[in-house]
């Protein structure tokens, strides 16, 4: 981050970038008390199985939603950035059909759901926002599957790489061409259904070919009107209304 953030804010941001909001819906958003814990990489914040009665705001680092094999093998169906709900669907599905959990060092603000239905009771269109918000999860999860099921893993992580660019400057987190995005290969490799020697290798071919720089933490794209045909990237399914300013 640039600047001090507070955590409710990046949730304000996010919800702001997809749905208008009043001076009266932000502050009432703003009072939402968020407890804030720190995890670790791999920490589970939901269990398949579990019935939760909080939800969770992303406010630094990234999690995942996933499932399991009865091998034990995982698929990962969505990377969630700072600002994001990741389980917000727990507000009215109370037996969690997935997983979710922190995959890099992570800092996240529980909510308890009496808190957020008795702010949609007292602002209706704020309950509006948070269904907009489960709708546009369901078309990530769209283009996911057609991201996998249809394109090379070149295109495939090209792909991420835009959509991420996207989310994070529509919340204020980008610097410039870049965003820090401290997530493994071996991650990654799980989200895309490939192995990490082969997540590896596509990231070299990226580099290799002028479009990305990758370090440890960070991502720079180095160009983005190559890298948005490379991953055949229209940002429609995002539905986003507006950015955050930097």
């Amino acid at each position: 981050m640039t600047r001090s953030i507070s955590p409710n804010d990046l949730m304000i941001r996010r919800l702001q970038s997809i749905h208008p909001l009043s001076n009266e819906e932000v502050r009432a958003l703003g009072e939402l008390p968020l407890e804030v814990a720190s995890l670790e990489s791999g920490h589970d914040i939901v269990r398949m199985g579990d019935r939760p009665k909080q939800c969770c705001v992303v406010i630094e680092g990234c999690t995942c939603i996933y499932k399991l094999t009865s091998e034990g093998g995982r698929q990962i169906m969505a990377i969630h950035v700072p600002g994001d709900i990741p389980d917000i669907q727990s507000l009215h599905l109370g037996l969690m059909d997935f997983g979710l959990a922190a995959i890099s060092a992570c800092t996240v603000g529980y909510i308890p759901h009496e808190k957020i239905q008795q702010m949609c009771e007292a602002h209706p269109r704020l309950g509006v926002a948070l269904w907009r918000e489960t709708l546009i999860d369901a078309a990530i999860y769209r283009d996911w599957m057609l991201n996998i099921g249809q394109r090379e893993a070149f295109g495939r992580v090209a792909h991420l790489v835009c959509e991420l660019m996207v989310r994070l400057k529509a919340v204020g987190l980008t610097e410039g061409d870049s965003f820090k995005f401290p997530v493994t290969q071996a991650n990654l490799a799980d989200a895309f259904g490939i192995s990490s020697v082969h997540m590896s290798r596509v990231y070299g071919a990226l580099a290799a070919s002028g479009l990305l720089k990758v370090t440890r933490s960070r991502i720079q794209v180095l160009d983005w009107d190559e890298l948005l045909e490379a991953g055949d990237f229209d940002p429609t399914y995002l539905h986003l209304e507006k950015s955050a300013p930097a």
